[in-house]
């Protein structure tokens, strides 16, 4: 039994006793989850003792949706004291488990067990340890460009800051170094890369950086809290980066400023063999769409500020070059978006054999003029900031 709308849909897998939601669950009234209700209400009716209900497809839910399916669960749960209901997530999915570990708070026959496979198909490949030298080399490059940046847009010591998607945390570390803040609160929704943080900033004798678990779109941190409040690399990877810049906003003093990082994959750049760079890193930004995420968002920062309501809006775009340091660490950077865009976004999108291949040729050819002694190779990003006004 099924109920599918034009967003989401609910499945009752009877074998595994399972209850299966996905999709984005957006309704505007109670009455849009009329035929979703009546699917788990059939499925609670008809099944044993234990039942699982999967929220890990379910990438959206507003609280019109979670409301309607806290109250059948409740119901669900007080008519039966020896029914076990099982809420299957996800961690990548950073909303889910908070939302349903406070229902399962209150009701005892009811548990939350966090599965963690990835929503986005990088997100399992980033956090492998493995991973973790690429990303701390993408940081050093880019911070090349931006320790000349910030200033511009208004960071100076001595000011609270907010390092809001802070991944390993490398970031925030040369934030602590170079800028001094009087509090620096480190925040994500991936307990691993949280951990090497930590354990990095420790080694480093970095003890006064705040790593915080959380989910971005819906922080537990209170009003204005700080001057300057960074967001790197992460509004792109939103379907919804206006719900997230509105909490940025939030946690922003009147008068503070947000700043944000963004990339245009399709601008990727390389000579020699410019015309399969192009062409792959235009495929890109299509592999990604097809997941809703934006890796185009660059150029469009200054509208996305300005609708979020900040003013005096600065933006700057620049290229991190093969020439930035040694060229093998951008060759490195590359082999590992190859080895994740094609090696299983494009896998998990279903796109055949053929097309991985020419895929993977831009990536290689992309390394080459990377390496080669007479080639060129960029990586474009966008830096822009907003004021929020007093």
């Amino acid at each position: 039994m099924n109920r599918i709308s034009s967003s989401f849909s609910a499945e009752f897998d009877e074998t595994n006793q399972e209850i299966v939601l996905s999709g984005k669950m957006r309704p505007q009234s109670p009455r849009e989850m009329t035929g979703v209700i009546d699917v788990i209400q059939r499925s609670l009716d008809g099944s044993g003792r234990i039942i699982y209900l999967n929220v890990k497809r379910l990438t959206h839910l507003n609280m019109t949706a979670f409301n309607a399916l806290a109250d059948l669960l409740k119901i669900a749960c007080r008519a039966d004291p020896l029914r076990t209901i099982k809420v299957v997530t996800s961690s990548v999915i950073p909303w889910s488990a908070p939302l349903f570990e406070t229902l399962a708070s209150k009701e005892p026959n009811l548990s939350v067990d966090i599965y963690d496979s990835a929503f986005y198909p990088g997100q399992t490949f980033v956090e492998d340890e493995s991973f973790i030298p690429i990303l701390r080399t993408q940081t050093k490059m880019t911070w090349r460009h931006e320790r000349d940046i910030l200033p511009r847009h208004g960071l100076r010591d001595g000011l609270a800051v907010a390092d809001i998607c802070c991944g390993i945390g490398d970031f925030a570390t040369l934030i602590r170094r170079e800028f001094n803040p009087t509090r620096l609160v480190a925040l994500d929704h991936s307990k691993k890369s949280l951990d090497y943080a930590r354990r990095v900033a420790a080694e480093f004798g970095l003890n006064s950086i705040e790593y915080t678990y959380g989910d971005a779109s819906q922080m537990l941190l209170a009003d204005g809290q700080f001057d300057f409040v960074t967001c790197r690399h992460s509004l792109q990877i939103f379907d919804r980066p206006d719900v997230l810049l509105r909490e940025l906003y939030r946690i922003c003093k009147p008068g503070g400023r947000v700043y944000i990082t963004n990339e245009k994959n399709s601008h990727c750049l390389g000579e020699p063999h410019a015309e399969s760079i192009r062409w792959t890193y235009e495929q890109v930004a299509k592999l990604f769409s097809h997941f809703d995420m934006d890796v185009e968002m660059g150029p469009k920062s200054r509208r996305l500020l300005n609708d979020a309501g900040f003013d005096d809006i600065k933006v700057e775009s620049f290229m991190v070059t093969n020439l930035d340091g040694d060229p093998r660490d951008f060759a490195d950077i590359i082999e590992a978006w190859e080895n994740v865009y094609a090696g299983q976004m494009a896998v998990r999108r279903g796109d055949p054999p053929e097309f991985i291949r020419r895929f993977r040729q831009g990536f290689k050819d992309h390394v080459l003029a990377a390496l080669h002694p007479k080639g060129y190779a960029g990586w474009p990003i966008w830096a822009a900031s907003g004021r929020k006004p007093y």
